[in-house]
């Protein structure tokens, strides 16, 4: 998935409200940038990282730029927009470039179902039980080459596992897919001491017969794709 607009570098100043950044761009102009992430991005948001802006000039937008990167200048970089994961996991889906789920043909995004919620993506293939794929964006890192979710206390996260399970109880297939949107990562584990609560739910989730899938990105100010499987720690 290619960003609409060339990324352009900043420092960021402070972050708050959850989704305004104050930004300082390499001119010296000081901007407020759009943060899609409700999460508490921590380790993502101390003053003076370097970040990439996406600019735009859509007059119904109040803000003018999106914050996109973190650059962590060693290499690496973290994506910090929640709502990439599933633009790029679309695309990877049409593409049949996820081997679990390429046999699936109709792809349908944002499908109502369970109590008040709507599933990322309803797969649905003849001969085969419909699979219902939730995804979730992973930027914590707290150890190297360690990817954790949650990063904060997520009782939707543990809501959409309880959904899950009533899917393979109807005898649906259910996948709880997390996306690790850094490029310094190459294993993966639960956050349990962060959000106690999502790991047990996620651990019923998983006897019940949710299957977990674990993909990296590959992330640079260009575009960020899909990577590779990694394995859980």
């Amino acid at each position: 998935m290619e960003f609409t607009t060339p990324l352009i570098p900043a420092r960021l100043i402070r972050r708050y409200k959850r989704f305004l950044a104050d930004c300082r761009l390499e001119d010296g102009r000081e901007i407020t940038a759009h943060c899609a992430n409700p999460g508490s991005m921590l380790g993502l948001a101390e003053p003076g990282m370097k970040l990439w802006l996406e600019p735009n000039d859509d007059p119904k937008k109040k803000l003018k730029y999106g914050w996109r990167l973190v650059d962590h200048e060693n290499g690496h970089c973290t994506g910090v927009d929640t709502s990439v994961p599933n633009r790029a996991l679309r695309a990877a889906l049409f593409a049949r470039e996820i081997p679990e789920l390429a046999a699936y043909e109709t792809i349908r995004p944002e499908v109502k179902y369970g109590e008040n919620s709507r599933i990322d993506f309803l797969l649905q293939q003849e001969g085969l039980p419909d699979c219902y794929v939730e995804v979730k964006s992973v930027t914590l890192s707290r150890q190297q080459g360690l990817a954790e979710f949650p990063d904060s206390v997520t009782a939707r996260g543990t809501k959409h596992l309880g959904e899950l399970i009533n899917m393979v109880e109807a005898g649906h297939r259910a996948v709880m897919l997390y996306l690790v949107q850094r490029s310094d990562c190459d294993r993966f584990a639960l956050a349990a001491d962060i959000d106690p609560s999502y790991a047990a739910a996620f651990d019923r989730a998983q006897a019940a017969g949710v299957e977990r899938f674990i993909y990296t990105t590959c992330l640079s100010p260009q575009e960020i794709t899909i990577g590779g499987p990694i394995p859980a720690a």
